[in-house]
């Protein structure tokens, strides 16, 4: 899909709340899993928005919000769409991440206000683009778009390194990979093997979850 029809698709909530952020003098930009789904032409589940305000920013910026976890998430709240799955948006500052030691979550998590370093933390190219839904731009560091024309997933620089600060994306890599009919690139798929006994510091139900979504897969 064409980045000037991307945001022909994104609903009028989500779009409304990038507006807001920016005429508050913030960034917003959408960001993630949503981003990759409009550009395979995929209706997205999830709608992500990343800025450089603060939680306590995104929650003076709108009337009804929550901010519950120790990550910076602000989810906000619409008023009635009709659909459950965009009543709620999360809205999180761009972050750096410390060290993993559990092999789950990180130690520390520090706001930025460089969106290139938020992006730098994430998962796999395809997950890493960030959309301005007011501007038409798009920020494909990584080469998400390419990777998505060639169905290959990668991850973001080091695939042992990202594989190694959060062994569930071992599971997310092949679930990803099934879901979205990709192909692994070479390197990542040799790490996958190198650092599965990592998976013992998941908890079963986080593992279950993503066994569940792959075997639903085509």
């Amino acid at each position: 899909m064409e980045i000037n029809d991307l945001t022909s698709k994104i609903p009028a909530n989500v779009l409304e709340i990038v507006k807001t952020l920016e005429s508050k003098g913030f960034e917003a930009y959408l960001v993630g899993g949503c981003v990759r789904d409009l550009f395979m032409g995929n209706t997205p589940k999830d709608w992500d928005i990343t800025t450089n305000a603060t939680p306590e920013q995104i929650q003076s910026s709108f009337p009804r919000t929550f901010y519950e976890n120790s990550f910076g998430t602000v989810g906000v709240v619409s008023s009635e769409t009709g659909d459950p799955d965009i009543d709620v948006v999360e809205v999180t500052p761009y972050r750096i991440e410390g060290k993993y030691s559990d092999k789950r979550h990180p130690d520390e998590v520090r706001f930025t206000q460089n969106i290139a370093e938020d992006l730098a933390r994430r998962d796999f190219t395809v997950n890493s683009m960030a959309y301005s839904s007011t501007k038409g731009e798009l920020i494909d560091l990584y080469g998400g778009v390419r990777d998505i024309e060639t169905k290959t997933l990668r991850a973001v620089g080091s695939p042992k390194d990202r594989m190694s600060e959060d062994a569930l994306r071992i599971l997310r890599a092949i679930r990803f990979s099934g879901q979205l009919g990709f192909a692994l690139d070479a390197d990542l798929s040799t790490v996958l093997h190198e650092t599965a006994t990592l998976l013992q510091n998941i908890s079963p139900e986080r593992i279950r979850d993503e066994f569940s979504k792959l075997i639903e897969s085509k």
